[in-house]
Order: structure tokens, then sequence, then C-alpha cells
């Protein structure tokens, strides 16, 4: 009996589409695999004519396809195959179009650890027939160059080969917080890979503020993942009954017939994860993502209530420049796993009774303020608890104006936020200019401390 031939199939169906799926998203890996992949590695032959029609498409202009490209090869160049093929890969296609793959990382090594492998085995079996020629050059050069086959070859964006990248609509998904003056300053709200910050002092609001903006993403049907590490998991979820539900929270078990009712319907997901404090870092919160993933869940707005309160994966001689790579991380998360992602940060002692909050009011390390998307402060005065008032301050936003205040109504007892239609003094409290002077200063401070310090 002859041999076997070398395939994926000991891998699995599911592997192999997930394979196909990461070599049209993922253009330098597509590169990478291009190099040692055999297409009759492929068990499944709908996945063999789509991955031919990718190289082709690549050989043909010299630019990695996307999927508006493919739905045009799909509908129209592939008459010649027959028509189960044709059924099987459009199914696939409408399958994998806007998911994403779990466990790339997985799929990848192993994919190509196996490509290589065959290509190496290849060059040792052409090696044997040199040996009687004693070619001993020509056998290394062989080997050499099967070893360096689908080595890693993601050296940046290509000018030329991305060339399509460059065009594609670049959707920031953005999930609303609920109040519609704050989404029209920032384009409907926090994007995917966006970080938003809550000021705050103790005891002003912060932990309700992030309670509604995880709500508001429920109702729009989104995942929420919402990580607690001051207040334990079922009083935040009673938060987010109270704020969905607008039963006050000192009421709550007399209703929970009718809280049930309503939360059932609710089309969104929310996972409330606990950690003491200063147990978890943004590493935990990785791992964590991770395995939610693998169960197919994945996060459209990640809350970390409240960022300060992580430990650092690596300690600093300085606690500011330990909370500056927290927040640097927490960043990198919203990035890699493409959400948004909201947390808070306290303020130092002069925000306790300021009735604006402004950036020069952050906690500790200023420089937190430089990797966040949008920042906005919450303020209440003795006055504005005991009248169930309060003010936004947006203290910096990517997407559109900073520097305006907006006058909010707040009933903690129901988790109730409401932003007001800001009066002609409210709205030009601060500037943008003074912001910018505040930011110079903070940062001319920071740089002579440096010095000081190298001193």
């Amino acid at each position: 009996m002859g041999k076997e031939a070398p395939s994926f199939s000991k891998f699995g169906k599911d592997f192999q589409e997930s394979l196909c799926q990461m070599i049209l998203q993922d253009r330098p890996f597509a590169d990478q695999i291009m190099e040692v992949l055999d297409i009759g590695f492929l068990e499944l032959h709908y996945l063999r004519v789509f991955v031919q029609k990718i190289f082709e498409y690549r050989e043909d202009y010299n630019v990695h396809p996307t999927y508006k490209i493919m739905i045009s090869i799909i509908r129209a160049d592939i008459e010649g195959e027959n028509a189960p093929t044709q059924k099987q890969l459009r199914n696939y296609f409408a399958r994998i179009h806007n998911s994403q793959v779990s466990g790339s990382d997985y799929i990848k090594s192993t994919a190509l650890d196996f490509c290589r492998k065959q290509k190496l085995k290849e060059a040792m079996i052409k090696s044997v027939g040199l040996l009687q020629k004693s070619s001993f050059d020509e056998i290394a050069k062989i080997i050499n160059d099967a070893i360096k086959l689908g080595d890693h070859t993601d050296h940046g964006y290509d000018y030329v080969k991305d060339f399509e990248r460059r065009f594609e609509f670049k959707a920031r998904n953005p999930i609303s917080t609920g109040w519609s003056e704050i989404d029209d300053l920032c384009k409907g709200g926090l994007g995917k890979g966006e970080l938003g910050v809550v000021i705050a002092p103790t005891g002003a609001g912060k932990s309700m503020a992030l309670v509604h903006l995880g709500a508001e993403a429920l109702k729009q049907k989104k995942t929420v993942i919402h990580y607690t590490l001051e207040l334990g998991d079922t009083v935040v979820a009673n938060r987010y009954d109270s704020c969905l539900t607008k039963i006050p929270l000192g009421q709550l078990h007399s209703f929970k017939e009718e809280i049930y009712e309503q939360v059932q319907d609710l089309e969104g997901t929310l996972i409330v994860k606990e950690f003491p404090t200063k147990s978890a870092s943004t590493r935990t919160l990785k791992t964590h993502l991770e395995k939610l993933r693998m169960r197919e869940i994945l996060p459209d707005m990640v809350i970390v209530d409240y960022g300060d309160l992580l430990r650092p994966i690596s300690s600093k001689s300085e606690k500011r420049h330990e909370l500056e790579s927290i927040y640097e991380e927490m960043r990198g998360l919203a990035k890699e796993f493409n959400c948004c992602l909201w947390t808070a940060s306290q303020t130092n002692r002069s925000g306790l009774n300021a009735e604006v909050i402004t950036m020069e009011s952050i906690s500790e390390a200023f420089n937190k303020c430089f990797v966040s998307d949008f920042i906005f402060s919450l303020s209440r005065t003795i006055e504005d608890k005991q009248a169930d008032t309060g003010r936004f301050f947006v203290a910096k936003n990517r997407n559109g104006p900073d520097g305006l205040v907006f006058p909010i109504s707040m009933h903690t007892a129901n988790v109730q936020i409401d932003v007001l239609t800001p009066t002609g003094t409210e709205s030009a409290v601060i500037s943008t200019k003074d912001q910018s002077e505040i930011l110079k200063e903070k940062y001319k401070k920071f740089r002579k401390q440096q010095k000081e310090k190298g001193a």
C-alpha cells in the first residue's frame, strides 16, 4: 500500500476553516505560510479552491485581497466548480464574514510547524541522492533554504502589497454612552480599540458611571465584561439591576420577579468577574478574556473598575510609573481584543470639593492621560449630592472637541445618570487652551523630575 499523503485531516474541519480564514484576514501570515503551504494539505476541496483564489489574486495583482474583493471572486470566478463546491464555498464565506478566529496563535503556529516539517522532509529526501555525488555545498544550501521557508516575515505595513488596506472602510463601530450630548462630541461613543477614562474623587460615583455605560451597551445587544476590583460581583450585578429597571437599590429584593422578567429579555451579555484589590494584573485580565474567547464569548466592551487598583506586571521604582504602564497595557487589551475599554481613575485631594475637575486633578500618574482616547470627569460637591446634581467635564477627546462642561442629574438610589443641556456659562468654564497649558506644565514638571533623578 502507498503511504498516505500528508494533510491537515488530523486537525479537523474547524482547524482548517479557521486557517483559511486567517490566510485571508492576515496578510503577513499569508506571506509566511504561502512559502510552505501545499494546497493539497487541505482536506476539503472548497477550502483548496478558496485558498487557491487568494494566492492567484496575489500573484496576478501583487496585492492581498480584501473581503470585498473576495465577494466578487466568489460570485463570479468559481463557475468552473461543480454546484456542491460552489454552495459550500459561499456558505463558508458567509460564516467567516465579520467573524473572529478563536485560538489564532495556536492555529498559526501549528499550521506553520506542520508545513515547514513537510518542506524539510522533502529537502532531506532530495539530499539523499546528492550524497553519492559528494555535493555537500548543494546539500547544505537545500537544507538551509528549507529551514528558512515560512520563517517570520512580518516586517510591517507593506506600501505596495497592502495597498488595498488603505482604501478599506475602517469602522470604529462605537458603542453609545447613552448620553446624546456626549455621543455627539465623540462621534457616537467609544470605538473599538479605544480607551475611555472616568475621573472622579472617592465617593462621587465612578463605579455607577461605569455601570451606566455597561448597561447602555447591554441595551445595544453588546457583550460586556465587567471586572470589579473593589466591589463584590453581586453588588455590581445589583447595580445593573437598578440601572436597567430603575428600581431603587434598597428595594431590589422586593421586586425580584419583576427584575427577572425585564433582564431575561436583554439580548446583550453581561459577565461580572470579581478580583480582590491589587490581586489581578492586565495579564490576568488577558488570560480571562482568552478563556472567554475559547468559549466563543467575544467582548464588545470591557470595563475595569478601576484601573488604579490593578497590580502592575513588573514593579517600578515609583507608583506613577506603574500606573502609566497599567493604562498602556489596558489600551493594548482593547486593541488586541478589538473592543472598547472603559475604566476609572481617582483624583487627588484637589478634586474632592472642586466644582469642575480638570486633568490637573488626576492622582499620581499624569501620563495615563496620553494613552487615553476619551476622558471625562465627574464632580459633585456636597450641595450637588443633596440635590442629585453634578457636572461632567470632557477633558480629552481624540474624536472631537473637548474642554466642555455639562450639568448632570444623578440619582444614586437607582443608578440613573442623565446629561442635561449646558447653559452658556457652564459650557465655557474651561477652554481647550487652558487644558493644553495644564498638559504642558505637567510635562515640564515630569521632565524636570526625570533630569533631577538622573543627576
